[in-house]
């Protein structure tokens, strides 16, 4: 694991960390800081999914599946009240998978903009 990235972005959890690295392998100095300060604005803490899913008991349920741009579910979570509160319930348990699968899609977004901007 670079200590540049650990120094960068040390908020990463170990499995994002490990991802993140391995796309920013070849970066150089100035890439890499580009790609934290891309990458941390658009990132979604797990802290944050597991709050707004919480939120699903009192009332506005599917917030988490619209933070993690899907709009689909995150509607289907509105109107039937998180799917009776199960698949609320399901979120709370995987709210860090969900928090991943995003970030990762981020992530590869992000790098593919940076290695695409001139040096």
């Amino acid at each position: 694991m670079s200590p540049k990235l650990f120094q960068l972005m040390p908020e990463l959890e170990q499995q994002e960390m490990v991802y993140v690295d391995s796309l920013v392998k070849n970066f150089n100095d100035q890439q890499m800081l580009n790609f934290a300060n891309f990458y941390r604005n658009r990132r979604r803490d797990p802290q944050i999914i597991l709050l707004t899913g919480l939120a699903g008991f009192v009332g506005v349920a599917g917030i988490q599946r619209l933070l993690t741009d899907q709009i689909g579910m995150g509607i289907l979570y509105l109107f039937t009240a998180g799917l009776c509160f199960i698949g609320t319930i399901v979120d709370l348990v995987n709210y860090k998978q969900l928090a991943l699968d995003y970030n990762i899609k981020v992530a590869n977004e992000v790098s593919g903009w940076i290695a695409r901007l001139p040096e």
